[in-house]
Order: structure tokens, then C-alpha cells, then sequence
């Protein structure tokens, strides 16, 4: 089953320390980027740590920001890489055909014909739109466009999604 009853949500990433004064530079996965302050407390992965976040201003590629508790360069650099996660019940609703990426990993991929190909292992974006990156019962891997036209139907509920991949793919 897909992981649509998780309880969290990756928001953002911490991408390495920002000054000396113990900022941290801030990737944010969030559709309005800086509504990541609006979701903290943020909590780890492993949900061993959670921050209070500031965001103190915009830099390239994200935001300087303030964590709860990291006061110093080495303390935010030590950050680095660290995904953080928020509660589902403060991220806001979504339209019927707009979904979570932790609601897509995970599902079975059905063909137009009800066989499955395999499974969602990601959901990749490299700027100009979504790809699914799915891992194939047959072995090895295909990306699949994440757009209606490749993607015609997903249902959450059961578990899975149909694909209609494109010729070329």
C-alpha cells in the first residue's frame, strides 16, 4: 500500500550552514516556498530532533533560516542534508487531481489493461514538470510523465494508479 496514511510530510531540506552565526540554508519543497515557517515545528526523518523555524531572508536557491537550538556554523553545517518533515494535518488541502509525492511512492502502476508494470519508487523534478520514476516488475526502471495524457487515473485509496505511457517511453 502507498504511504498515503502517513502521518508526515517532507516540506524542505537543509542544503548546508548560511553565515557564521549558526543559519542554515533551507531548500523548501512547498508550493508557496516560504509557507515551510508556517509548518513548524519541523521534525528529522527519524523524528529524533524538532526545530522552531525562522526564515530570515531569501538567498540563492532557497532561505537563510533559523533553527531552534543550531546557534553555530559547525551545528548547522552538521545539518546538511537533513530532510525535514511536518505533520499532514497542518499542510493545507489539496485539489481532487493534486497529490502529495509521499501520497504517490509506493503505488502499484497498473498498464490501460489492468497488468501491473511495477511500482512508484519517486517522483522526481528536474524544472520543467513532474516525472514518476517507477521500478518495474520485470526489472530495471522507466520515467513516466506525470500529466494526465501518461497518467489518466490515480486512486489513492486502492493503492495504485494507471499509466498509458507514451510510444517513446
Amino acid at each position: 500500500m502507498a504511504n498515503s496514511m502517513s502521518a508526515r510530510v517532507c516540506v524542505g531540506a537543509i542544503t548546508g550552514a548560511f553565515g557564521v552565526r549558526g543559519e542554515v540554508r533551507l531548500k523548501s519543497f512547498c508550493a508557496d516556498p516560504g509557507a515551510i515557517a508556517d509548518y513548524a515545528p519541523l521534525t528529522t526523518e527519524d523524528g529524533a530532533r524538532d526545530f522552531d523555524l525562522a526564515i530570515t531572508r531569501p538567498v540563492k536557491g532557497g532561505f537563510a533560516a533559523r533553527l531552534g537550538g543550531v546557534a553555530t556554523k559547525e551545528a548547522a553545517e552538521a545539518l546538511k542534508g537533513v530532510r525535514l518533515f511536518a505533520p499532514r494535518d497542518r499542510l493545507p488541502s489539496l485539489a481532487d487531481d493534486e497529490y502529495y509525492h509521499a501520497d504517490l511512492i509506493g503505488l502499484r502502476v497498473l498498464d490501460t489493461g489492468g497488468v501491473t508494470l511495477g511500482r512508484v519508487k519517486a517522483v522526481l523534478n528536474h524544472g520543467a514538470s513532474d516525472l514518476l520514476e517507477i521500478s518495474l516488475i520485470v526489472g530495471g526502471q522507466m520515467l513516466l510523465p506525470f500529466t494526465r495524457e501518461a497518467v489518466p487515473t490515480v486512486d489513492i485509496a486502492a493503492g495504485c494508479l494507471i499509466a498509458d505511457p507514451p510510444e517513446a517511453v
